[in-house]
């Protein structure tokens, strides 16, 4: 399985849109970095054709070691959570997305 860098989105956006190479790599991270303080800070990013990311806070709750059976404390905590786009999902199964103008497009 094939994963995607930091490094080849910057030579995506270099070869596609046609700035530098330095000038690439500053866009997409400044578009991360967005991102990121974006869901730090609680709020949702929607990328329209794409998804969105949002965090989700999860209540504490009692979890089992499956090893020994002992119960063991799981703390609260903040969790990302993405929603792929019915164009996404469409296009990961190679069928025709919906054509109606719902939000998730």
């Amino acid at each position: 399985m094939n994963t995607v860098t930091r490094a080849q989105l910057a030579e995506s956006i270099y070869t596609q849109v046609g700035l530098s190479r330095n000038e690439s790599a500053e866009l997409l991270e400044t578009v991360l970095e967005r991102m990121a303080s974006a869901l730090e800070g609680g709020e949702s990013v929607k990328i329209s054709g794409f998804g969105t990311f949002s965090v989700r806070q999860k209540g504490r709750r009692i979890g089992r070691n499956p090893k020994t059976g002992v119960e063991v404390p799981i703390l609260p905590r903040r969790v990302l959570v993405f929603r792929p786009s019915q164009v996404l999902k469409a296009h990961v199964n190679h069928t025709t997305p919906p054509r109606h103008g719902g939000e998730d497009e």
